[in-house]
């Protein structure tokens, strides 16, 4: 059961690096703070590959990162299109959908299938994950699938979750074709850099935010490498649906961050998605 421990690992660390996003978004460029992930995150890991032995890059790896991160930097493009064309609580719900798209992609690259218990669970923990980003339960449970018709950014958020689930498959690759440190460390460096080029065309003059937000950023480099390390160790114990849902109770994390540190309402509301996805996760562990 250790690749559970890793999953909430990886999923706590996650949401800080979230929390961190969320306390600086306001006066940052929206792809300088998804660029800081990758740039500042990218050292923090790089430094751990002193410590181990330097592992045996089998023929597949560097083909699966070539497939990996066309998709990996269009998610994180619509990504920033969703939040900004749409409302957060709109969006943020479809997010959810990724553990649920991983059973048919994951079966399909990887030859993955859960237990019908573990598909239950899976389907639990993505109601639940999609109740509790919801903003208001009674009256708006449905509107985040209604918004799809009006709104692009919904859409967008739907198209995210999917190709994180390609993504996600194409990982365990080049974790399994390698390690899951030196996988972590050729992503984040890849990702730094596409995403610096991209930045240099969308963001230019706020490139030196990278600098001048030294102090605030940094936290969010070295909790989201953090979150690989963690990623790619639990996916070498368990398919990647599994994991991927366990990955998903960040957003229980994040419903914690936001009441305590930035006073949000309705936790109780909350509550009730986050009784769901546990029952999921338990059913899960279970099988």
């Amino acid at each position: 059961m250790l690749w559970v421990l890793y999953a909430l690992l990886s999923a706590f660390s996650f949401a800080t690096a979230d929390a961190f996003t969320k306390k600086v978004s306001d006066d940052l460029d929206n792809y300088i703070l998804i660029l800081s992930r990758f740039f500042y995150g990218a050292p923090f890991v790089l430094l751990l590959l002193f410590f181990i032995p330097m592992p045996k890059i089998e023929s597949g790896f560097w083909l699966a990162l070539i497939a990996l991160l066309p998709f990996e930097i269009l998610a994180w493009i619509l990504y920033i299109k969703a939040v900004k064309s749409s409302q957060i609580s709109l969006v943020l719900p479809f997010l959810s959908f990724t553990p649920a798209f991983l059973v048919v992609i994951s079966f399909l690259i990887l030859g993955e299938l859960p237990s019908l218990i573990g598909l239950l669970g899976i389907l639990l923990v993505v109601a639940g994950a999609y109740i509790l980003n919801l903003k208001n339960l009674n009256r708006n449970i449905l509107e985040p699938f209604k918004s799809i018709l009006r709104e692009k950014g919904a859409l967008y958020m739907l198209i995210v979750a999917f190709l994180f689930s390609i993504t996600s498959s194409l990982s365990k690759i080049m974790v399994q074709k390698s390690s899951a440190i030196f996988s972590g460390t050729i992503y984040l460096l890849a990702m730094a850099f596409s995403f610096f080029v991209i930045a240099l065309f969308t963001s230019r003059k706020n490139v030196f935010q990278l600098k001048s937000n030294f102090k605030n950023l940094l936290p969010v480099g070295a909790f989201y490498g953090i979150m690989v390390i963690f990623h790619n160790l639990a996916i070498t114990l368990t398919i990647v649906p599994y994991m991927m849902s366990i990955k998903r109770t960040s957003s229980i994390f994040s419903v914690l961050y936001g009441h305590f540190w930035f006073k949000d309402e309705n936790i109780r509301m909350r509550g009730f998605g986050a009784s769901i996805m546990l029952l999921g996760a338990v059913l899960i562990i279970l099988s």
